[in-house]
């Protein structure tokens, strides 16, 4: 216990000595993991709506005329036999002019002098949630316009394709600010702990002729950096949650369409990610002393 309440104390003194660095050391730390925290919860949550996407995704096949019952069941079969499908339903002139009524509310009258002529029949293919690669959607969908009196399909092609670009992009950025944060933390805790041993290295010589083993010099400079690691990346996520309050405050309800329901990072993830940056800053700091001891 006297040996541990000397650790402590000594990286107490080691704060206090070079606190103007420490704090600067620390605000590094804290915008280093707001920033790859904001963009790996933007990219979770793109990724959740993303699938969400997926899960109700529908191809709508447009027919020239309507079909026959006979017919109907043969070509549910064929599409079923093509790829994995949810359901497939058959859209006759009358029921697409009810749906039509129906989405316009108040404003149906405008279909007062219209019949039902004018829309199109259509067959309604909702692949199943497995079924999440866009290529294989592609793929059902140029079967689909191959089948008798198909005049055109259509599943939101282009946005799918843009969302999913968006996606990737997202994926570089996260990738690249986890890159920046490593080498962030590397750099300025390094830095940090060269300065605290540049003017401890009398006190250091002292104790090493005293009899003081390697792990006494080395712990306290480790603890160190566990510190500005814990509680860097702990404010560092504080500040993402109160960021994340306010825009879900401001921005968030039914203009988002119910698709990009936002959610913060889980607590899983959070650990793990202080973990990382205190595992980090500790190892920067173990590196920093031996390589500047010799130890």
């Amino acid at each position: 216990m006297t040996r541990i309440a000397a650790i402590l104390q000594q990286t107490g003194r080691n704060l206090g000595r070079t606190w103007a660095t420490q704090v600067m050391t620390l605000i590094t730390v804290i915008f280093s993991v707001l920033l790859f925290a904001f963009f790996l919860l933007i990219h979770l949550n793109m990724l959740a709506a993303g699938q969400r996407l997926t899960n109700d995704i529908r191809l709508t096949v447009y027919l020239e005329d309507e079909l026959a019952p006979e017919l109907q069941a043969r070509i549910e079969q064929r599409i079923r036999e093509f790829g994995e499908v949810e359901r497939v339903l058959f859209i006759s002139r009358d029921q697409a002019f009810n749906r039509l009524a129906a989405q316009l509310g108040d404003e149906r009258d405008v279909l007062d002098d219209l019949g039902a002529d004018f829309l199109p029949p259509a067959i309604e293919v909702f692949p199943r949630r497995t079924m999440s690669d866009l290529a294989a959607v592609e793929q059902l969908a140029g079967y689909l316009a191959t089948l008798p009196g198909a005049t055109k399909v259509q599943y939101g092609r282009e946005w799918l394709q843009r969302f999913g670009a968006f996606t990737r992009l997202l994926q570089i950025i996260v990738l690249v600010s986890a890159a920046l944060l490593v080498l962030s933390m590397v750099f300025i805790v390094s830095y940090t702990i060269r300065l605290t041993v540049s003017a401890r290295r009398e006190e250091l010589e002292v104790l090493r002729l005293l009899g003081a083993s390697n792990a006494y010099i080395r712990t306290p400079f480790l603890m160190e950096g566990l510190f500005q690691g814990v509680f860097g990346s702990g404010l560092g996520c504080a500040a993402l949650f109160f960021l994340f309050e306010w825009i879900t405050t401001r921005f968030g309800g039914p203009g988002m369409l119910g698709l990009f329901s936002l959610e913060f990072l889980p607590l899983p993830l959070i650990g793990l990610l202080i973990a990382a940056c205190a595992l980090l800053c500790a190892g920067s700091s173990l590196v920093a002393v031996r390589k500047f001891l010799r130890i």
